[in-house]
């Protein structure tokens, strides 16, 4: 899979143009995955997975950090 100069630009825009949604169960995408917000406020957290079915979690800033989007 290659990675094209489009596919960086909306990254890096994604990444300091918009905030994460804030809403309980959200849904983002992040590197050919979803995550969900779950917990609430100050113990909030994006719960995933990565190739091998291992969890992941991140908190926002870390997800800024990798790049997300509200679609696949």
């Amino acid at each position: 899979m290659s990675v094209t100069a489009e596919a960086i630009s909306q990254s890096e825009a994604t990444r300091t143009s918009r905030p994460l949604p804030t809403a309980p169960c959200s849904v983002v995408w992040s590197g050919g995955h979803a995550y969900v917000l779950e917990g609430s406020h100050g113990r909030a957290r994006w719960v995933g997975v990565d190739d091998r079915g291992r969890p992941r979690f991140y908190t926002g800033d870390e997800l800024q950090l990798r790049g997300w989007s509200r679609s696949r």
